[in-house]
């Protein structure tokens, strides 16, 4: 049995191509009370800083804090679009500012179920830098919302950790502190605490009896 190659030289031809330049998807992750926001901030602070266009996206499910700027646990704001969805945006912002854009930041990603399609188009299409923040997991520990499907799109993944709140260890986890049930629960320190592996399965244990 004889294997003919997928790719000939007309194909390689056209991968080869020059178009525009090829935008990036870089990844921050883990559970809540890790400095997820705070580094994304940073990273897009630090893209103007060196002279590119930035544009900053929120959830508008999320108005703990604001509602059109993305906040860190500790105060620190920045001016955002609060919007139900990722793909509204071109059309919110407006043709021309979209294509000036380099970089766009997205805080709690968690909540835009739109957000492969738009990674693929900003970054492959349109030459974006996206930057992405979220939790990879829910307090049960399973997968929440789309952030983990757009890691095979990365060209980097960030996993930070928090401090357990218990004991003082690195915290992989988030921790429910009310009975609620539903996936989507938006809260803060009273409804959430980051944890330790023992201390979430200690508290597990505790829920179930």
């Amino acid at each position: 049995m004889s294997l003919t190659p997928t790719v000939n030289h007309s194909d390689r031809d056209l991968i080869a191509q020059p178009l525009r330049p090829s935008g990036a998807i870089h990844v921050i992750v883990g559970p809540m009370f890790a400095g997820k926001t705070t580094a994304l901030l940073h990273r897009i602070k630090s893209e103007g800083n060196n002279g590119r266009n930035i544009a900053m996206i929120k959830s508008s499910k999320d108005t703990r804090y604001a509602i059109n700027s993305v906040v860190t646990h500790d105060g620190t704001k920045y001016p955002c679009w609060a919007l139900p969805d990722l793909l509204s945006f071109k059309q919110k912002v407006g043709e021309e500012a979209y294509e000036k854009l380099d970089v766009i930041g997205i805080d709690e990603a968690q909540f835009f179920d739109d957000l492969y399609d738009f990674c693929c188009k900003a970054a492959d299409h349109d030459g974006k830098t996206v930057i992405v923040a979220g939790l990879d997991g829910d307090y049960l520990r399973r997968n929440f919302g789309p952030v983990l499907d757009i890691v095979p799109l990365a060209d980097t993944i960030t996993k930070l950790t928090a401090r357990c709140e218990l004991c003082g260890k690195k915290a992989h986890f988030t921790f429910r502190k009310t009975k609620e049930t539903k996936t989507e629960l938006i809260g803060g320190a009273d409804t959430y605490m980051p944890v330790c592996r023992q201390h979430y399965v200690n508290g597990q244990m505790a829920i179930k009896h």
